[in-house]
């Protein structure tokens, strides 16, 4: 069964009449449920897709955090051959927020680095609800730097609502490695493909999303602050969280209006989670083609593009 967000109620009350209508059927087989059935699920789609048409920046926010959306473990395993994680920063520690490692993409050698939620209860306490430490961003810029030297093009995956804020990773030093991980992204001399899966917050998603082409997902959002947060600020009431959202352009059309990302994979009616294989299937491709024109391009000049990409960002307005 899927998990409704409160503006999906006219979609949970038809598929839960087909989910009784089915069931009716299966314990008494007298009753031909088909056509009943047949007719709900047309009004079911045509509700979801009316829905799904006009969905305000909240309510997009509400899908990109939906607990059923599929995570960078749910790309490795359909995009990626022989992923091989590394783990560790070689100074401190392992996060487990961020994945990254060496694999196969349709064949050709690959650097990946993704950013992972978890799906349950423990799966998001081991990987910390996807907000890393900065041993997580160490770990990053280790595998960069191996791409860098061995010619390895770079993924990057982002799904987290920020970089996590505790005091032992300010300790630690959390924003000197949000920017040197952010750094190491302009640095390198091969291609770097991001794309934003869900949410992308603040330093803790641009630390890896400094990338040649950055896209974004239907109904991802990327933002400097959560709109909590924003709210939290602007109005010391996080309760207006959904006023804020609309003001902060955190959608992908907005972003892509303002020059920020490249492109929007678009998702199945209802979301990601509605059909995580054809969004994967799709993110491949737009990674596929992405990789394909910047191979052409020598290092340096791949360099002095990302650097001056970013520099360009806002000036046109």
């Amino acid at each position: 069964m899927h998990n409704y967000l409160d503006f999906e109620k006219p979609i949970s009350d038809l598929e839960g009449k087909i989910h009784e209508l089915r069931k009716l059927a299966e314990e008494d087989e007298s009753i031909d449920t088909t056509d009943e059935v047949g007719r709900l699920e047309i009004r079911a789609r045509e509700a979801m897709a009316d829905i799904y048409s006009k969905l305000s920046p909240w309510q997009k926010t509400q899908v990109a955090r939906h607990a059923q959306r599929p995570h960078f473990v749910d790309y490795a395993a359909q995009l990626f051959e022989e992923f091989t994680p590394l783990a560790g920063d070689r100074k401190f520690a392992e996060d487990e927020a961020i994945q990254a490692g060496l694999g196969r993409f349709r064949g050709e050698a690959v650097a990946i680095i993704g950013q992972e939620k978890g799906n349950d209860t423990k799966s998001r306490l081991k990987h910390n609800f996807g907000s890393a430490r900065p041993e997580g961003y160490r770990k990053a810029i280790r595998v960069m730097e191996m791409a860098d030297r061995f010619g390895l093009p770079i993924i990057t995956l982002i799904d987290t609502a920020g970089a996590y804020p505790g005091i032992g990773a300010e300790e630690r030093g959390q924003a000197e490695a949000i920017a040197r991980s952010t750094e190491m992204c302009l640095n390198v001399r091969v291609p770097i493909v991001s794309v934003v899966l869900g949410e992308g917050g603040s330093g803790g998603a641009i630390a890896i999303a400094t990338g040649d082409r950055v896209y974004m997902l239907e109904h991802a959002i990327y933002s400097v602050i959560s709109p909590e947060g924003a709210a939290s600020i602007l109005w010391r009431d996080s309760t207006r969280a959904k006023e804020a959202a609309s003001n902060m352009k955190i959608t992908a059309e907005d972003l892509k209006a303002l020059g920020v990302i490249d492109g929007i994979i678009p998702e199945p009616v209802g979301g990601a989670h509605r059909d995580p294989a054809a969004v994967i299937g799709r993110t491949g491709d737009v990674i596929a083609s992405a990789l394909k024109d910047l191979s052409a391009k020598p290092g340096d000049q791949l360099r002095k593009d990302r650097r001056q990409r970013y520099l360009n960002i806002g000036r046109q307005l």
